[in-house]
């Protein structure tokens, strides 16, 4: 086998260490992926949170509302209240 088969040979096998197997995806280290993954659960926690605040926040709004402690004016234009 000569030098430039044996260069190239090597070259393939590193290049498709980095390849998923029959997708042609490259691949990420695993620590990366656990770090995204982790990042991404935190911020579906607080997306939660924040859903679950703005609900709490229109109720809070109706309810006001219905006490005539709320103008309904102070609010025109605002996404989600009428």
């Amino acid at each position: 086998m000569s030098e430039v088969s044996n260069y190239e040979w090597r070259r393939q096998i590193e290049d498709g260490a980095l390849v998923g197997l029959k997708t042609g995806e490259a691949l990420v280290p695993l620590s990366e992926y656990k770090a995204l993954k982790a990042q991404l659960n935190k911020l579906e926690r607080m997306l939660g949170r924040k859903m679950i605040e703005v609900e709490i926040l229109k109720e809070a709004v109706e309810l006001g509302r219905e006490k005539k402690l709320i103008s309904r004016a102070s609010l025109h234009g605002v996404e989600g209240f009428r």
